[in-house]
């Protein structure tokens, strides 16, 4: 059995826990720089690796997040799992502003983005069927409630491209799809976090009702940022609990992090060497058997 070391994705702010102390690392990867440093830091005894999604001060948006490096930084730094922390709007009544939706599935609508670390030279195909890791979510579940959050235990992500809100026919469409929660961030983390052998789990945040809603405000920055404070300081209790949670169950392996071993498609002499050696963090444990 081996240790947790948990990745959090989230905003800026949420290493602001109390009794945590750590220090900034400068990670390089062969994808490009990844968001910002990470805060590597231990709260519990358990090893946590912080990265702002956007950047210390939201300086990038969805579609200019550099997402494979965001994950190579980690599996790099050490991590075993990944925890996302995320905005997001509902498309559910029941779904109100203030809730934690814990995701556990996906449909993609982005359409500019480096989805995969693999391609020409080096083909591999992961199972997306179950695209969280569901020990990590009902931990993460549990945590939130321990934090005071109202919770849905399972949730449709509907990933958009964005930085734009959707328009009304397009809200309208995917709560027709039978989509729970949408937002611009979740995919391809999730991907590409299944492709380095990462159990994923996500916590996304509601903090508007999008635009469907007659009765209720279209969606703006303005009451976006007023729910997500409040939601800000019961994601760093989420954080806290978690570890203490995690602190207390030793970290037993999972078949995710083995989920490259049946994966890769082309020959070993077919493979392109420069990907190859870009892949030494993210495939490297699977590359060194073949």
């Amino acid at each position: 059995m081996s240790a947790w070391a948990l990745g959090i994705i989230g905003g800026s702010g949420l290493y602001d826990i109390p009794g945590l102390e750590g220090a900034w690392e400068t990670l390089e990867t062969p994808w490009g720089a990844p968001s910002d440093q990470i805060f590597r830091a231990r709260l519990h005894g358990v090893e946590l690796l912080f990265l702002p999604r956007h950047g210390r001060g939201h300086r990038l948006s969805p579609t200019a997040i550099n997402y494979r490096a965001n994950i190579d930084a980690l599996k790099r730094a050490g991590a075993t799992d990944v925890l996302s922390l995320s905005a997001c709007g509902s498309l559910r009544e029941e779904l109100a502003p203030g809730t934690f939706v814990i995701v556990d599935q996906y449909v993609d609508r982005t359409h500019a983005r480096a989805e995969s670390f693999f391609g020409e030279g080096l083909v591999a195909h992961v199972s997306m069927a179950a695209p969280t890791c569901p020990r990590l979510s009902m931990f993460a579940a549990a945590a939130a409630r321990q934090a005071g959050a109202a919770v849905a235990e399972s949730g449709t992500y509907l990933a958009m491209e964005g930085p734009q809100f959707s328009t009304l026919a397009e809200s309208k469409l995917y709560r027709a799809w039978g989509m729970d929660v949408i937002g611009m961030t979740g995919i391809p983390e999730a991907k590409l976090a299944r492709e380095a052998e990462l159990p994923y789990a996500s916590v996304a945040m509601v903090t508007d009702y999008d635009c469907w809603r007659a009765e209720t405000e279209a969606v703006s920055v303005t009451n976006v940022l007023d729910v997500l404070h409040a939601n800000a300081g019961k994601a760093k209790a989420l954080i806290a609990h978690l570890t203490a949670d995690l602190a207390r169950m030793p970290r037993t392996p999972s078949p995710i992090d083995a989920c490259l071993d049946h994966a890769l498609i082309t020959a070993p002499a077919a493979r392109d060497p420069m990907l190859v050696a870009k892949l030494d963090a993210v495939a490297g444990r699977v590359l060194r058997k073949t």
